[in-house]
């Protein structure tokens, strides 16, 4: 069994796996666009109604990317031991909760949700190490 620790925001993902043999690190890319939905326009009349912009459409675009992104994490993280999860925004909390309600065996695995700014890959290995050395 190997510990591992994943740094995970909307655009990448770094997998640190601890095992005896030595350390591995493992970065994935998500497929999530960001949008910046342009548009909108004013009427030519004064007071005219105005055109709207349906941002429902690109939430829920998101929400599918993101879902296949969780996805492939969790396809990575079969053979893992206990997991600890960080990152900078609310990602983590999200695939945490992604992870209780579609793969209970490897919630189950997760030791710690915890809160990490942006790092180098070093600085990670480096967290990790120290995280399972307690």
């Amino acid at each position: 069994m190997k510990d591992t620790g994943i740094w995970i925001d909307k655009q990448e993902a770094w997998l640190v796996h601890l095992a005896e043999t030595g350390e591995h690190l493992e970065t994935v890319a998500s497929e999530v666009e960001f949008f910046n939905p342009k548009g909108g326009s004013r009427s030519k009349t004064r007071w005219g109604p105005q055109q709207v912009v349906h941002d429902s459409k690109y939430t829920e675009r998101e929400k599918q990317q993101l879902h296949r992104y969780f996805e492939d994490l969790s396809a990575r993280l079969g053979d893992t031991g206990k997991l600890v999860l960080y990152g900078p925004a609310g990602t983590n909390e999200q695939f945490k909760r992604y992870l209780d309600r579609r793969h209970p065996e490897l919630a189950a695995r997760v030791s710690d949700v915890l809160t990490a700014d942006s790092m180098t890959e070093n600085q990670f290995r480096a967290l990790v190490r120290e995280y399972y050395a307690h």
